[in-house]
């Protein structure tokens, strides 16, 4: 985990906290990367990343579980923020973006503008990804 009282740390918990959109990046089996841009829930100590069953990201993950989160929205380039981690799978049916009341007010009303609901987007996206935070790249 990064400290979240450096003044670093601080802008990182920040952009995980407000930032809509985060590129995730795995290593496929032969070790090419793999990036995919992902919604995320910061909770104050790992992140949550929802996915489709059997994506490419999962088998990625159970082969190796080191990834990089990479956020940048802002400033054309000049605040890029990089979180290495260790990512699990996590086999919790009742986790989901539906039982996460933070998620869907961070992304309630981007689900309604996919004519989605939270309902409906947990069962599209029930595989859930925690991250573990090793390092402020």
């Amino acid at each position: 985990m990064f400290d979240l009282t450096s003044k670093k740390g601080a802008h990182a918990a920040e952009r995980l906290r407000d930032n809509i959109i985060g590129w995730f990046t795995t290593v496929r089996p032969d070790g090419r990367p793999h990036s995919v841009a992902v919604w995320f829930l910061w909770d104050g100590t790992s992140i949550l990343v929802f996915s489709k069953p059997k994506n490419q990201k999962l088998v990625n993950i159970q082969q190796n579980p080191k990834v990089l989160l990479l956020m940048d929205d802002t400033d054309e380039g000049e605040d890029v923020v990089a979180i290495e981690g260790t990512a699990e799978l996590v086999d919790d049916p009742s986790l989901s973006t539906a039982a996460l009341p933070a998620y869907v007010a961070k992304y309630g009303k981007h689900i309604q503008n996919l004519n989605w609901t939270p309902e409906s987007m947990a069962k599209e996206y029930s595989q859930a990804i925690r991250i573990t935070p090793t390092r402020l790249a």
